[in-house]
């Protein structure tokens, strides 16, 4: 692939990656259902957003039970996002603009309705009946006591063969056995194939989960995964220039640090969420909320940038398809929705690592709170049901799913202020967030002082700094309950960033010398006292030693 990172084997470094939801993300054909070509219609906004690579969640054919991450065909389009001859003028036309394509790879598990598995169901003896776990034993008496992660238990009875199948997520989605050489090879000739349509890299989804053993009730980071991720790389990945990423919720530093090996012998970085995972309270569910514990955020920021110091590579995101929106969750998306916004950004993009932006981030687009009835969440609606049942008071569960639900993350883009917020001519999937005529991407573009504008500086400075990628770690003022921190230093320059977290006016601390640095950027604008911190105000400092 020929673009301006030609020369730069590494160029993921310094590269920022935006995730797009394609259900959610623009509909070329009023449907209501976002599509490929309605991706291909956005390019010159995302181009002029600066991004590198787009990370596409899946839209390879599915029954749609958990969204697209119940694969019934690896090696087509579902007909909902379009054709194979879609996805390839989208790779070709994504050129155009310097913009690569990642894939999602769903490889822990398939649909139950793929192939390999309407045939595995068939008999014992089928040739395909190893590509999955089973486990004998009798209808009513589960294998052993293991829980799906939407809930129910992990192992499902199949009368044909008097047989259970173990799956880790929805009923729908059985887990494939990593074990047998034979699937694993199949895994591998599909990744090749795409990566000869010329993808660009690929995400790994629940990567760290393919190597389960069940009868012990491990799931993630099993005996065998590092074995597998090499064999994976050295068949595939390693024999182009892609991009890799691998989603491992159970990742350590340590962990990490195998993924991310700078030999490229496994992965170049994993999604890790340590940091998302502490603002519920302890040994519990995500939906059992608790406050963010800011000092312990700050540590295990600090931690993670400098362990993986020279030794692997960092992810860095706040939202993802699967999380609630950071405006909402640790902003204030109210009256200080854009500050707050721009300074959760600058947070991030300062330290080292590989940015992820995921749609509507870059306009700061807020949670949202439908009726339970209009989740369209397998696991929102799941977790409904279940605390229903436990006696929880409906107040308390819609709550926990106003701050939680997957779908705060997927409702419809909001392009303009038009009808249906620009997504759609027809019915959207999903209702559109209310609030989109003061939030779409048309007034930001336009408005130089908006998130979007933010966002595309912060997407600049990584180009045009080097600190941003290679420069050293230091955290700040690690005890204070309000500042978030820290300095990143190379031989040529260093970085200051100091950010304001909470939504009251505080000083600017007498501790951090900033007098001999340029201000490259602050989220109000200019700075109206230099010893005074506004509501979640945050500022760049850079000194070119």
């Amino acid at each position: 692939m020929t673009d301006k990172n030609t020369d730069n084997k590494k160029w993921w470094k310094s590269a920022v990656i935006y995730q797009i939801y394609p259900r959610s993300f623009a509909d070329s054909n009023g449907d209501g259902i976002g599509d490929l070509q309605g991706i291909i219609s956005k390019l010159d906004y995302l181009e002029n957003l600066g991004i590198d690579a787009i990370w596409l969640s899946p839209v390879c054919k599915s029954p749609q039970d958990d969204n697209g991450y119940d694969i019934s065909d690896y090696q087509d389009i579902d007909p909902m996002f379009g054709s194979i001859s879609d996805v390839e003028m989208l790779i070709q036309e994504a050129e155009k603009h310097h913009i690569r394509i990642i894939m999602d790879l769903v490889l822990n598990h398939s649909s139950d309705e793929h192939f390999w598995f309407q045939e595995a169901k068939k008999s014992k003896e089928n040739p395909y009946h190893d590509y999955y776990v089973w486990r004998d034993g009798v209808e009513g008496e589960l294998p052993n006591k293991m829980r799906a992660a939407f809930g129910g238990p992990a192992w499902e009875w199949v009368p044909e063969i008097q047989q259970y199948y173990f799956h880790q997520f929805s009923v729908k989605q059985p887990d494939l056995n990593w074990e047998n050489p034979k699937l694993r090879q199949e895994i591998y000739d599909m990744i090749n194939w795409w990566t000869s349509k010329g993808v660009g890299g690929f995400r790994l989804d629940v990567i760290d989960q393919i190597a389960k053993e069940p009868d012990k009730e491990i799931t993630n980071n099993g005996p065998r995964l590092h074995e597998f991720l090499r064999e994976l790389s050295k068949e595939t990945f390693q024999k182009a220039d892609l991009v890799t990423v691998g989603e491992a919720w159970g990742a350590t530093p340590e962990l990490a640090k195998l993924y991310s090996n700078p030999d490229n012998s496994e992965l170049f970085m994993v999604f890790q969420f340590e940091h998302i995972c502490l603002d519920q309270i302890a040994g519990k569910e995500k939906w059992d909320l608790a406050p963010l514990p800011f000092l312990k955020l700050k540590e295990v920021f600090s931690r993670w940038q400098k362990e993986l110091y020279n030794q692997g590579w960092n992810s860095l995101f706040w939202n993802n398809h699967d999380l609630p929106r950071i405006v909402s969750r640790w902003g204030n998306d109210k009256e200080y929705r854009v500050e707050s916004a721009k300074m959760l950004a600058m947070l991030l993009h300062g330290m080292q690592g590989t940015p992820y932006i995921y749609q509507g981030e870059e306009l700061g687009m807020t949670n949202v709170q439908y009726t339970i009835e209009e989740y369209q969440d397998i696991e929102t609606q799941n977790l409904y049901r279940e605390r229903i049942e436990k006696g929880y008071a409906k107040e308390e569960i819609m709550r926990s799913i106003y701050a939680k639900s997957r779908d705060n993350a997927r409702t419809p883009m909001q392009w303009s202020d038009g009808e249906q917020a620009g997504f759609t001519t027809g019915k959207p999937w999903m209702r559109i967030n209310p609030n989109y005529k003061e939030i779409n991407a048309q007034a930001q573009v336009e408005d130089k002082n908006s998130i979007f504008h933010c966002y595309k500086t912060l997407v600049e400075f990584r180009k045009k700094y080097p600190v941003f990628v290679d420069g050293s770690f230091e955290m700040l003022l690690e005890k204070d309950e309000n500042i978030f921190a820290y300095t990143r230093d190379n031989a040529d320059a260093q970085l200051l960033v100091v950010c304001n977290f909470y939504g009251k006016t505080i000083a600017f601390p007498n501790e951090i010398q900033k007098d001999v640095m340029e201000l490259l950027l602050c989220n109000y604008g200019d700075i109206s006292n230099p010893s005074k911190l506004r509501p979640y105000e945050a500022r760049m400092y850079f000194l070119k030693k």
